[in-house]
C-alpha cells in the first residue's frame, strides 16, 4: 500500500480540494481523504492532482500526418484530406505501425491520456492479402500501448462497402476489410479475452461501410461489448443515407437495435432535432474530437442540446493534430460560445468530466476517477507555468479547463505504476526521435 499527498485535487464540482491524502494498493484506489495532514509516509505531489484522460477517439497511424495535411491553398475538404490518409495507411507493416503507435501512445501518456480508444482498421496486408495471424496488426496496437504504458480499448473496426449502394472497396480500402460481417466478428473474437490492460470493443466504421442488416447482426453478436461508430460527420453522408434508406444514420442505428449506453456516436455533428432525441433517450454517448473536426472543416457539434437530451460526452484526439485533452475540452465549451453567444454553455466539471470519467464509460470502464475502487489511473498538473502560477482551487475546474495544456502535465501514474515522472516518459526517454523515425517509415 502506498500513500500521496497532493496539494490539490480535482475530485469532481467546480472546486479542487486541498491538502488530499490518497491511498493506492494493488492497483486501486483505497481511499481519497480532503483536508488531511501529511505524514512522513507520504509520497509528496505539488500541483493539482486528477484522474487520467481517457482519449475515446484515436487513429493512432494519424500522428504521421500532422503538419502536412493542415494548409496552404486547394486543401479542399474532408474528403480530399482522406486520399491523404489512406496514402499514409497503405504504407503501414506490422514493424512501422508498432514503432509508430509506440511513439503516439507515449506522447499521449507525456500529454497525462492514461486509456486510449483506438479505432483500428487496418486489418489486413496492402491489396487485402491476411497476414498468416489475421489479427496481427491490432496485436500490434495492444503491445504498443503495452510499452507506452497505457491501456487500450481495441476498437475493431468493421469496413465493408464504400458507399451505401453496395459500391465495391477502392484499392486503397481493402485492407480494411473483411469481406463479410460474419468473418469480422469471428477475426475479433479469435483476438480472445480481455486483460487488465486491454479490451475489445466492435467499432462498425460508419453506415457508409456497414449496412443495416449487418448493423443488426452487430447488435444480436456483441456479447456485452461497446460499439463505438462514426455518426453523421459529414452532410455529405447523411444525403447518402436518406436517399438510400430514407432515414438519417441515427434512425438506421435506431432501427437496427444499435442505440443505447453501451454505444458512442463518433462527431456526431450535423444531427437533426429527431436523431438528437433518439441519442438521448438512449443514453447513447457522443464523442466530440474538436481539434480535428475545426481541420477538417467539418462543423460544429450540438453538444449543449445532446447532453439536455441525455447523451454523455466523451472527447477525442481522433487525427492527432494536437494530442491535448485540456484542449479537446476548451473547444467544446468555446465553439458553443461562437454558435450561440452565450457564455457557460457547459460547466467546467462537466468538460473534465468528459475528459475522464465519461471516456472511460463509453470505453466499457466501470468506475473511473478519484474514488475508492477505482483504477488508479492519475495525473498530476503543474502549477508552475505561465498558465496556472495564479491557480485558484476555489475555481479549479475553470482554471485547468481555460488555461492549462498538455505541457502542464509533469507526472502520470497508470494502475498506480508511475509512468510518467517529472515530465518525462518511463520507458521511452527520447519521443521526439522515436517519432521522427516513425514518421519518416511511413512517408
Amino acid at each position: 500500500m502506498k500513500s500521496y499527498f497532493a496539494e490539490h485535487a480535482w475530485l469532481g464540482g467546480e472546486s479542487c480540494a486541498s491538502n488530499v491524502r490518497i491511498t493506492v494498493d494493488k492497483g486501486s484506489f483505497v481511499s481519497i481523504d480532503a483536508n488531511a495532514a501529511p505524514n512522513s509516509k507520504d509520497s509528496r505531489i505539488a500541483g493539482v492532482v486528477m484522474p487520467g484522460f481517457v482519449n475515446a477517439h484515436s487513429h493512432a497511424f494519424h500522428r504521421a500526418l500532422r503538419g502536412r495535411t493542415h494548409s496552404g491553398a486547394g486543401l479542399g475538404d474532408f474528403w480530399s484530406w482522406r486520399t491523404l490518409m489512406y496514402q499514409v495507411a497503405n504504407r503501414l507493416t506490422p514493424e512501422n505501425y508498432l514503432a509508430l503507435a509506440t511513439a503516439t501512445f507515449s506522447e499521449m501518456a507525456l500529454a497525462g491520456v492514461t486509456t486510449v480508444g483506438e479505432f483500428h482498421y487496418v486489418h489486413h496486408q496492402q491489396g487485402g492479402k491476411k497476414y498468416s495471424d489475421t489479427n496481427e496488426m491490432g496485436k500490434v496496437l495492444i503491445e504498443a500501448a503495452r510499452r507506452a504504458g497505457i491501456r487500450i480499448a481495441l476498437l475493431d473496426v468493421a469496413y465493408l462497402h464504400a458507399g451505401l449502394k453496395d459500391q465495391q472497396l477502392a484499392a486503397e480500402q481493402n485492407r480494411f476489410s473483411d469481406g463479410t460481417v460474419e468473418n469480422w466478428l469471428a477475426r475479433v473474437d479469435a483476438l480472445g479475452a480481455p486483460s487488465t490492460t486491454h479490451t475489445i470493443g466492435l467499432a462498425p466504421h460508419s453506415v457508409r461501410a456497414v449496412h443495416e442488416s449487418e448493423l443488426a447482426f452487430i447488435a444480436k453478436h456483441r456479447n456485452g461489448r461497446v460499439v463505438h461508430i462514426h455518426v453523421s460527420e459529414q452532410p455529405a453522408e447523411n444525403d447518402a443515407c436518406r436517399e438510400a434508406t430514407g432515414r438519417t444514420p441515427t434512425q438506421l442505428l435506431s432501427d437496427a437495435q444499435l442505440l443505447g449506453s453501451f454505444t458512442t456516436a463518433v462527431h456526431a455533428t450535423h444531427l437533426q432535432s429527431a436523431d438528437i432525441d433518439l441519442l438521448g433517450q438512449s443514453k447513447t454517448f457522443a464523442c466530440f474530437c474538436p481539434t480535428t473536426e475545426r481541420d477538417l472543416a467539418d462543423g460544429i457539434g450540438p453538444s449543449e442540446s445532446l447532453v439536455s437530451a441525455g447523451s454523455p460526452l466523451c472527447l477525442g484526439t481522433d487525427s492527432h493534430a494536437v494530442i491535448d485533452m485540456f484542449e479537446e475540452a476548451r473547444a467544446v465549451e468555446m465553439n458553443q460560445r461562437l454558435i450561440t453567444n452565450k457564455r457557460g454553455v457547459h460547466r467546467s466539471s462537466d468538460l473534465l468530466s468528459a475528459a475522464t470519467i465519461n471516456g472511460a464509460s463509453s470505453l466499457g470502464s466501470k468506475k473511473h476517477g478519484l474514488v475508492a475502487g477505482a483504477p488508479a489511473d492519475f495525473i498530476s498538473v503543474s502549477t508552475n507555468s505561465v498558465r496556472l502560477a495564479t491557480f485558484d482551487p476555489a475555481n479549479g475546474a475553470a482554471h485547468l479547463v481555460h488555461s492549462a495544456t498538455s505541457s502542464d502535465v509533469s507526472d502520470v501514474w497508470v494502475g498506480g505504476e508511475q509512468i510518467v515522472s517529472d515530465y518525462k516518459h518511463r520507458t521511452l526517454p527520447n519521443i521526439n526521435e522515436s517519432l521522427r523515425t516513425a514518421i519518416e517509415a511511413v512517408l
